[in-house]
């Protein structure tokens, strides 16, 4: 008889036993021993249906084609841009990547200059490289405002299901907000609202873990407007 031993979002360890019979099946984080499925590494527990993986809680940043991405022009050549993302690797953006028309031979730095910020998303990832596209919808240079850096694992936490994390976080505080899958996050409003759009984004990465977020989430943002 097949029996689930740990419940979702629950928190484990290398070794740690996570269901007992063949109804469940190993994915990600976690591996078959027997009639076992144990955890390989410490992670968050994420159960659909028949299949239990695991979300690791610390790590960098894997990049996957169609990520959406925000980094830091750190260089360029006479035709691409090179953009930190947080990987190994740099992102590579070349001239007929980018959202507007280049003539070959033009200044580079007119339009995407060291240290400016983007968001692009990854258009093919092989061996030492990450290509990068902006020739998407909302994909462009960013205007200032603050970046925040969270674990890339927690990130489909803060955006929620549905996106429905973070369009709260944006209504209730007003400010834009860009999420990047590396975990770079970029936030534009008021001072007042920034911080506090900060704040909301930390408490979920510090609780990642617990049920019933989205709602402890609300009365932390109303409860810091109305004060």
């Amino acid at each position: 008889m097949s029996e689930l031993i740990v419940k979702d979002k629950d928190i484990v360890v290398p070794g740690e036993i996570l269901a007992v019979g063949m109804d469940f099946l190993p994915a990600g984080g976690a591996y078959r021993e027997g009639e076992q499925i144990v955890a390989s590494q410490l992670g968050l527990v994420n159960i659909s249906n028949r299949l239990i993986k695991l979300i690791p809680l610390t790590g960098k940043y894997l990049p996957k084609k169609g990520d959406t991405v925000i980094g830091k022009v750190v260089t360029m050549t006479f035709s691409n841009w090179f953009i930190d993302i947080g990987c190994q690797n740099e992102g590579v953006m070349s001239l007929r990547d980018t959202s507007e028309f280049i003539d070959k031979g033009a200044d580079l730095s007119q339009f995407y200059n060291f240290g400016d910020v983007v968001v692009a998303k990854i258009s093919k990832v092989t061996r030492g490289a990450i290509d990068l596209t902006m020739r998407e919808p909302g994909l462009r240079k960013l205007t200032p405002g603050k970046l925040v850096k969270v674990t890339p694992s927690k990130v489909p936490r803060i955006i929620g299901k549905e996106g429905s994390m973070i369009t709260m976080i944006k209504d209730k505080t007003g400010c834009k907000i860009i999420v990047g899958q590396n975990g770079v996050i970029w936030i534009q409003g008021t001072p007042e609202a920034e911080m506090l759009a900060y704040q909301a984004i930390n408490l979920i990465q510090e609780k990642a873990h617990m049920e019933g977020l989205t709602d402890e989430v609300s009365k932390f943002l109303e409860k810091a407007k109305g004060g």
